[in-house]
C-alpha cells in the first residue's frame, strides 16, 4: 500500500439524512460548518445528506422522488428556450 496518501485528520462526525431525519455517528474527514449535540452529550460536526442507506430505493425497495430545492424546476426554467415543443406552440 502506498504511504502518505490517506488523510490524517479523521474525527467523529454526525451525518444526517434530511429526507427522513436519520442520523449516524462515524469517523470522517468531511468539512462542516454546523455542529449538533449527539446522544452522548458531546457536540460533533454535522454533515447533511440528501439520501442515505435508510432512504435510497436500492436498500428500501421503495421508489421515492427526491427533488431538493426544486432542481427539476430550475433545470426546466433554464433550458426552456431550447425546448422544441414550446418553440412550436409560441410560433403558432
Amino acid at each position: 500500500m502506498k504511504k502518505d496518501i490517506h488523510p490524517e485528520n479523521y474525527r467523529m462526525v454526525v451525518f444526517k439524512d434530511m429526507s427522513n431525519d436519520y442520523s449516524f455517528l462515524t469517523r470522517s474527514t468531511a468539512a462542516s460548518k454546523e455542529t449538533v449535540k449527539w446522544e452522548d452529550g458531546n457536540e460533533y460536526p454535522l454533515v447533511k445528506l440528501e439520501i442515505s442507506h435508510t432512504s435510497h430505493p436500492f436498500y428500501t425497495g421503495k421508489m421515492k422522488l427526491v427533488d431538493t430545492a426544486g432542481r427539476i424546476d430550475k433545470f426546466k426554467n433554464r433550458y426552456k428556450k431550447f425546448d422544441k415543443k414550446t418553440e412550436k406552440s409560441t410560433e403558432e
